[in-house]
């Protein structure tokens, strides 16, 4: 910890972050998406994300608007390819936007058609 730094020029925050052998570099995202081994989806959106490396080691710090999506099974996806009569694209889609309900994405499909 390093008291009295709150005053501190950005420039000579930044000299000082160099020496020390710290870089951060902003990386300009629309949304970040964190997979998690249960299959369930973090996605960020409108992040702030900065990248920053520590002798030779990186790591991220992100924040935003945080929501969680629910994991589509290759199952799910192949059971409204085959009743839609639709292909991987379409079900997926439809599977995404009905929030992993497989009856409500293969009544929508068939309504498009």
């Amino acid at each position: 910890m390093m008291p009295n730094l709150g005053g501190m020029d950005p420039k000579a925050m930044a000299r000082m972050m160099k020496q020390m052998g710290v870089q951060s570099q902003d990386i300009d995202a629309t949304r970040v998406v964190i997979e998690q081994k249960d299959g369930t989806q973090l996605v960020i959106s409108s992040p702030s994300v900065v990248k920053i490396t520590v002798q030779g080691q990186a790591s991220f710090q992100i924040s935003g608007s945080v929501s969680t999506q629910a994991a589509i099974s290759e199952e799910d996806v192949k059971m409204v390819m085959e009743s839609a009569h639709v292909d991987e694209k379409a079900a997926r889609a439809a599977l995404a936007e009905a929030k992993g309900d497989i009856a409500q994405a293969i009544l929508a499909l068939q309504e498009e058609k």
